[in-house]
């Protein structure tokens, strides 16, 4: 049995924004998730793509999710906003927010937004990329469920807190830096939990703190806070770096959830059956404020140049650039996207339980 199987983009993304319509999610935002969810899968991230189908739908259906939410711009000067999402799909909130962010940029260098009251967004790299199209600098953080244990703690306080910067290029690609202050996102266990594999022992703790590889215990006790967690980037000790990506998840946490006014740390997802107050953070910089467009994308060109042709270690057949993998990922997989046999079976589901008819 082949595990991963060819679908259509263009049948998969009728299919996803129909059953978002059954639950009663409006067309434009029921696009703006589908295409979210679709670019995930298309640059080969599986754990933020369609798989995510069954968490926002049970979320919509429940009511912690607001089918029917509406953007509201809470405060704003020439280059900020401060931003609600109502409670909705965290997908169209950040893609408008993104657009204002860029029109604001345009017009006056540099702009900033901070959304509040929102729920999970997707990959981060959609929105900095976003940016890329005009030619700005384009920057994307957010924060997400206490899921990460703290340098020295037991229990997960903070989230894989996401942060996504995208530099345009000339003749290169850009680069696309999109990850999460975590080693890895839950979405990554989640995968792992899916096919069966033990998880790298650095990846994170049981409910007593100590490292381990069994994905469904670590997933269960996070669902339940039982104890354990993800560990930040660079794992459990100071020795190996992870009080710096706990020291970034925090940063993301100010910049998103307390600038905002909103939620951080525990707060997110503080109380079952509650809205989330999942909170973003949102800038783009116009490069012409700074030196000209075209040699700035000269100079990234050749430094993207200088990395790639660098001096390999044995063994090694080339040096990435951040994003290059996605680009080239999404680049051969324009008409089908591979999808895991298992997500593909609960998408039957979905189907079933929303009466839209699946026949990918």
């Amino acid at each position: 049995m082949d595990e991963w199987i060819s679908v259509d983009i263009d049948a998969l993304r009728n299919f996803v924004v129909d059953v978002f319509k059954s639950v009663g999610v409006r067309q434009e935002d029921a696009e703006i998730t589908a295409d979210v969810l679709i670019t995930a899968d298309k640059r080969g991230i599986g754990s933020h793509g369609v798989a995510r189908l069954r968490r926002y739908v049970n979320g919509l259906k429940s009511g912690i999710m607001k089918a029917d939410a509406e953007m509201k711009i809470l405060k704003e000067t020439p280059n900020t906003l401060l931003i609600s999402g109502g409670d909705g799909l965290g997908q169209p909130v950040s893609y408008r927010s993104m657009k204002l962010v860029i029109e604001k940029a345009k017009e006056n260098n540099v702009a900033f937004a901070a959304v509040r009251n929102s729920n999970h967004y997707g990959i981060a790299g959609y929105y900095s990329m976003m940016a890329l199209d005009e030619d700005l600098l384009g920057i994307s953080i957010t924060n997400s469920a206490p899921l990460v244990v703290p340098t020295f703690g037991k229990d997960a306080v903070i989230g894989t807190n996401p942060i996504s910067i995208a530099v345009p290029a000339g003749k290169e690609r850009p680069i696309v830096l999109d990850m999460a202050t975590s080693t890895v996102p839950r979405g990554k266990l989640e995968v792992y939990n899916r096919l069966g594999k033990p998880l790298p022992i650095t990846w994170a703790t049981d409910e007593y703190g100590i490292p381990t590889q069994d994905a469904a215990r670590v997933l269960e006790n996070l669902l339940e806070r039982k104890g354990g967690g993800l560990l930040p980037l660079g794992g459990g000790e100071e020795e190996t770096g992870g009080h710096k990506g706990y020291g970034l998840s925090v940063m993301v946490d100010v910049f998103s959830g307390i600038l905002s006014g909103g939620a951080f740390g525990l707060n997110i997802y503080g109380k079952k059956g509650e809205p989330p107050n999942v909170c973003h953070f949102f800038g783009a910089i116009d490069i012409e404020a700074f030196i000209d467009r075209d040699t700035f994308k000269s100079m990234v060109d050749d430094y993207v140049k200088m990395l790639k042709n660098a001096s390999k270690r044995e063994g090694a057949q080339r040096i990435y650039i951040h994003g290059e993998k996605e680009f080239e990922k999404s680049e051969q997989q324009q008409k089908e996207v591979k999808i895991y046999y298992k997500v593909i079976d609960d998408m039957k589901r979905i189907g079933e339980e929303t009466g839209v008819t699946y026949n990918l």
